[in-house]
């Protein structure tokens, strides 16, 4: 029988504000357990909420981005589970009416544009965390804490529709929401410090049935080949115990990366199982026509409108387009570059950012954001290539003695301390295409016979004499001439 995969996601995104959803406390990553949880995160008696209006403010760029309804009233409920690690015992949160309804994301598969339907994106607090490994409790046993540090962290669930049919297509699918909220500025996409999660409901049916079949959810992948992997497994999983006659029961499950197998860790509740029902110390979240108006006035260029403008503004390839918009730290990185040559060179820009800029951040495994040349470094030196004072060669030259920090990353200096300043001047270059032409005879002839390889050669001795430092524009240019006549 061929079995189709069925698949949707529900990811959980760390609003990136300074204080949590409803209380003052931090939400800096790193600290100590239980420094940064107050009245309110230990659910004190007594202790109310109070709305962060910047969490609305986010979500709402969010929505605004994916093209989605926006509820200008929403209501925040009582999530009634056991959390060992959440005081209160109930997790606040939206269910009938959230922020956020519909919209779409958009992203190419292997060349085919992908569309995939959103349910909806709704506001609520995170959960504390519960510590296993190396705790030593107070009479030197080995014991368990719950650290609340991330308890009331704001989060932002989107939830797709169950519109994914393999597990590539949704680690895509990942890859780009993940993108576009890092480049929203919403989130820092850390996925290490849990600041981007997904969980995967994955469901197999024969190929052409209508029905959904029953499904699984893989809870907390941090990593977009972990969740292919995992996908996968739980995929087949399924396939083989429907194939051998048996059933699949709806639970949740965990994914182990380094045994690569999904296992049960409990039954799946259903809505109704967790009895939400209206946060009674919470009015509703209602926005006004006039700030949302303002959100729209404020909102960034999408990386599809920059893909856009690189394309028609500055005639770049959409290659380069779409390769200087994966992420927004690079578009940043590239237009403050093109600034500060007031809009010249945006293809040797282009190039540089994306070839040796990128080679050199990845052999020091650095983010862009942390790069030891710093774009108005760059530009510098690249105009000093667009004003033939150096080759593309001697840059490179120049560029890892910028990286190193030699002369204070200035590349005149290291231009001048090196002596690496191109040879224009007409006259000592044609004495080097002279000297070339009278001592290759051999490769002249050769030249005449139109064997290309020959020019190549030729051109090889004039910068071997310049000790590099020739133009070779200038060079190829005199030496043709010289040649053909």
């Amino acid at each position: 029988m061929d079995w189709e995969i069925v698949i949707g996601l529900e990811t959980h995104v760390q609003l990136s504000t300074a204080s949590k959803i409803f209380s003052r406390s931090s939400t800096a990553f790193g600290a100590e357990p239980n420094t940064q949880a107050n009245e309110v995160d230990l659910a004190l008696p007594g202790a109310l909420p109070v709305f962060n209006r910047a969490v609305a403010e986010k979500a709402v760029i969010f929505g605004l981005a994916v093209d989605a309804h926006i509820n200008q009233h929403s209501v925040f409920a009582r999530k009634n589970y056991f959390y060992p690690d959440l005081p209160k015992n109930y997790q606040t949160s939206q269910f009938d009416q959230p922020i956020i309804e519909g919209g779409a994301l958009e992203f190419d598969l292997n060349g085919e544009p992908q569309r995939i339907a959103l349910t909806r994106a709704h506001l609520e607090e995170d959960a504390g965390k519960s510590l296993h490994e190396n705790f030593i409790g107070p009479h030197g046993e080995s014991s368990s804490g719950i650290d609340l540090n991330r308890a009331g962290t704001p989060l932002l669930e989107i939830v797709s529709e169950p519109d994914l049919r393999g597990a590539e297509q949704a680690a895509e699918f990942a890859r780009t929401l993940h993108g576009l909220v890092v480049w929203l500025g919403i989130c820092d996409g850390n996925m290490q410090e849990g600041s981007f999660r997904v969980d995967a409901n994955v469901s197999v049916r024969p190929k052409g049935q209508e029905a959904l079949g029953t499904r699984c959810e893989l809870k907390n992948i941090n990593s977009f080949r972990f969740l292919e992997r995992a996908i996968n497994y739980e995929a087949q999983r399924q396939i083989d115990i429907l194939e051998s006659g048996g059933s699949i029961v709806q639970e949740t499950r965990l994914y182990d990366a380094d045994l690569d197998e999904t296992r049960s860790m409990r039954t799946k509740e259903d809505a109704d199982d967790y009895r939400y029902f209206s946060d009674p110390d919470l009015l509703p979240l209602v926005l006004s026509d006039a700030w949302l108006n303002e959100i729209k006035a404020n909102m960034p260029a999408l990386p599809s409108e920059k893909r856009q403008q690189f394309q028609d503004e500055l005639d770049l390839s959409e290659y380069d387009a779409n390769q200087l918009t994966t992420q927004r730290a690079i578009t940043d990185y590239f237009e403050a570059t093109l600034a500060a040559l007031e809009g010249k060179a945006p293809k040797l820009i282009a190039n540089w950012v994306l070839t040796d800029l990128a080679a050199a951040l990845n052999r020091a495994e650095l983010d862009i954001q942390q790069s030891r040349v710093q774009p108005e470094q760059l530009a510098r030196l690249i105009a000093r290539i667009d004003d033939d004072s150096i080759s593309n060669n001697m840059a490179r030259k120049v560029f890892a003695a910028m990286w190193e920090g030699e002369e204070d990353g200035d590349p005149d200096r290291i231009i001048e301390k090196r002596g690496y300043k191109q040879i224009s001047d007409s006259g000592a270059i044609e004495a080097m295409v002279d000297a070339a032409i009278a001592d290759n005879p051999k490769i002249v002839e050769q030249y005449h016979a139109g064997r290309d390889r020959a020019f190549n050669s030729l051109v090889g001795q004039v910068m071997k004499a310049a000790k590099g430092q020739a133009n070779p524009r200038q060079v190829a240019e005199m030496l043709r001439n010289k040649l053909d006549s």
